[in-house]
């Protein structure tokens, strides 16, 4: 794709950048209130079993992912055209998803800036190497990223982690701004667990709470990972690198049958979205069918998606990602040199 296609495809995507706040407000009712009323029903609904609760947070979960995509929207300005509006509303949601709201939008942003640029990775995304990185690591690095890319860690542990720690404390160095609205969150949902384990007692809460959590954090980590991560991704060095490249080709089409599409938020169109952040999660579907370009790109399926797991380390040489057997038998699975962990 020459320059001038890819300012005449960054240009046709500007008409879908436009949020509409009758939009926005109908997400919110539609999103945050089924949420409460699952949450609800979930509580009730372990007078009679657990086994009846459980589904019932499996679908509430999805609906914080749904709550997400609102929060992932305001961080980008993009939800409200208002900017203060955004970042209340980021606030609040930030709250339900638990997720802190500056920081992840900072985070989130170099993401954008930086997503397939191999010499700018480690911020707002998951953590890659490449066969050559790996092979030349010590031993003690290698075990280290073996047990981050083991899925029962990124997707049983990975929830908790983010949950508990990385979204509740600070970086060092953070602004005043970030830091306060790091601990107004965290204190926020803190005050509510008081009030509800008060309420209905801490079996119960936990009950529900907890695999709401738990499912809702999994998915999130699993979308994330899947669009960014297929084969034939995008991964350049600095000096190579592209952005409008990384969004339409280091960005996948995840298609999802439509109840799933909408209770994610739209955000299979993940390539749409990283070619222009600022086109609200409601227009994306519209933004691809309606500019040809979108429509090339890579398509995942939840079949085929299933594959990524085995995607463990980037191959420079031959573009593409391969698991650790693949790469062992590519390189000759020895290391040519040690760095430090």
């Amino acid at each position: 794709m020459s320059k001038q296609q890819q300012m005449q495809l960054r240009k046709s995507v500007q008409p879908f950048t436009s949020s509409d706040t009758k939009k926005s407000i109908w997400q919110i009712v539609n999103t945050i209130l089924p949420f409460f009323l699952l949450w609800y029903l979930a509580y009730q609904a372990l007078a009679v079993s657990f086994w009846l609760t459980l589904p019932i947070t499996i679908l509430a979960a999805f609906f914080v992912v749904r709550t997400f995509i609102i929060f992932h929207d305001c961080t980008h300005g993009s939800f409200f055209k208002n900017k203060r509006a955004n970042k209340i509303l980021g606030t609040i949601t930030g709250v339900i998803t638990h997720f802190a709201f500056e920081k992840w939008k900072r985070a989130h942003t170099i993401h954008h800036a930086s997503s397939g640029n191999l010499d700018k990775r480690g911020i707002g995304d998951i953590w890659i190497m490449t066969v050559d990185e790996y092979n030349n690591a010590s031993k003690l690095l290698r075990m280290q990223y073996r047990l981050y890319r083991n899925p029962l860690v990124m997707f049983g542990l990975g929830p908790f982690h983010l949950f508990l720690i990385d979204n509740r404390f600070n970086r060092r160095g953070a602004k005043k701004q970030e830091r306060w609205n790091t601990h107004f969150i965290t204190g926020t949902i803190a005050v509510i667990y008081a009030l509800l384990i008060a309420v209905i007692g801490w079996q119960a809460f936990v009950l529900v709470q907890l695999p709401i959590l738990f499912v809702s954090g999994a998915m999130g980590i699993w979308l994330f990972y899947v669009q960014h991560q297929f084969e034939d991704s995008y991964f350049e060095n600095e000096d190579e690198w592209d952005f409008v490249k990384a969004a339409v080709d280091g960005s996948s089409y995840y298609e999802l049958p439509k109840i799933i599409q909408w209770l994610t938020g739209n955000i299979g169109y993940h390539h749409v979205h990283h070619l222009s952040p600022k086109v609200p999660n409601y227009n994306l579907e519209r933004t691809h069918n309606e500019t040809e370009p979108l429509q090339k790109v890579t398509k995942v399926t939840l079949k085929t998606s299933v594959e990524a797991i085995r995607f463990r380390l980037y191959d420079e040489a031959n573009k593409t990602f391969v698991s650790f057997k693949e790469a062992a038998t590519r390189r000759g699975g020895k290391p040519t040199h040690k760095v430090s962990a």
